[in-house]
């Protein structure tokens, strides 16, 4: 069995050594142009000509939960795309979440203004039930966050393309269910993948559906954010703030509006950052499954773009 290994912006030698530790039956390479064929892929966002010299791949083991940058490419139909459930992403997340949302709930930012200014005043806050946290997507990354949410007592309320049930959660689905989700929430929280419906999606109509005060937490994808509308928003006091990790173009440019703004808190794209021993578990745990002809999770379904 033989499978290459084609990742971007990534050192290549300590993830050869774990796959390789961890698929002692497998004969593992980097990637190079010209190579022969291989049997199955580990890659992170790989260029068009990985596919184009790699057709006959059964499966392409994306290192992300993330597969926007992958059906971008032309991909031999019989390939198949699997991209990791977790990997240790999903406490990283439900970290940055709740991190977030606390510092703007209790005013901490405020509090940081007056340790510089050496005030000592109390704020005022309001009660956890006037601060309903939506969550739009309930896959595994969602349901982790919406459960560390719950265990501070705010109401959460969560979105998905379909139709989910999640303990302690009041859930809304489809486009039927939308406006209703957001005129329920006062913090957004996004970790829905970029697909063709998703892309913009936050935008000057969604986020003024939010109720007044909304806070906006995206550590989805830029692409579902137009990035003027937010600005526009917190211009008018509908939006209070935002926590941003991701946007349109990364790395952000240095003359962007974002860097300098007073409520809005950024970071370089690390929600979520995948932990090598634990993504290289679940590749030999499915790239077996696969072997045997079982069904895998993660699973990509083109059409749908997740």
């Amino acid at each position: 069995m033989d499978i290459t290994f084609c990742c971007a912006d990534t050192q290549a030698q300590p993830w050869l050594h774990d796959l390789r530790a961890a698929l002692p039956e497998a004969r593992i390479t980097l990637w190079q142009p010209g190579d022969a064929p291989a049997d199955y892929a580990v890659v992170w966002q790989p260029p068009q000509a990985f596919f184009t010299e790699q057709p006959a791949l059964r499966a392409a083991f994306n290192l992300g939960a993330g597969v926007d940058a992958l059906l971008r490419l032309q991909i031999a139909p019989a390939t198949r795309l699997v991209r990791l459930d977790d990997a240790g992403m999903a406490v990283q997340m439900a970290e940055y979440v709740c991190h977030a949302l606390v510092r703007h709930y209790r005013q901490f930012a405020g509090y940081e203004d007056s340790q510089r200014q050496r005030q000592w005043q109390e704020r005022d806050i309001a009660p956890r039930s006037e601060m309903p946290v939506g969550i739009m997507g309930l896959g595994v990354l969602g349901q982790r966050v919406a459960q560390a949410v719950a265990q501070f007592e705010f109401p959460v309320n969560g979105w998905s393309r379909s139709a989910k049930s999640v303990p302690g959660v009041r859930c809304f689905s489809g486009a039927q269910g939308f406006h209703a989700f957001l005129a329920a929430s006062r913090v957004l929280v996004s970790l829905l993948p970029t697909t063709a419906e998703t892309r913009n999606l936050i935008n000057r109509d969604t986020l003024s559906r939010l109720q007044p005060g909304a806070y906006v937490i995206n550590i989805a994808r830029g692409a579902q954010l137009v990035e003027v509308d937010l600005l526009a928003l917190l211009d008018s006091g509908h939006v209070a703030g935002a926590a941003l990790d991701v946007f349109q173009s990364e790395p952000l440019a240095p003359e962007h509006p974002f860097w300098l703004h007073p409520r809005i808190t950024i970071t370089p794209h690390i929600a979520g950052l995948t932990v090598r021993s634990e993504a290289v578990a679940q590749i030999a745990g499915k790239l077996r499954a696969l072997e045997r002809g079982e069904s895998v999770a993660g699973m990509v379904d083109r059409v749908r773009g997740y």
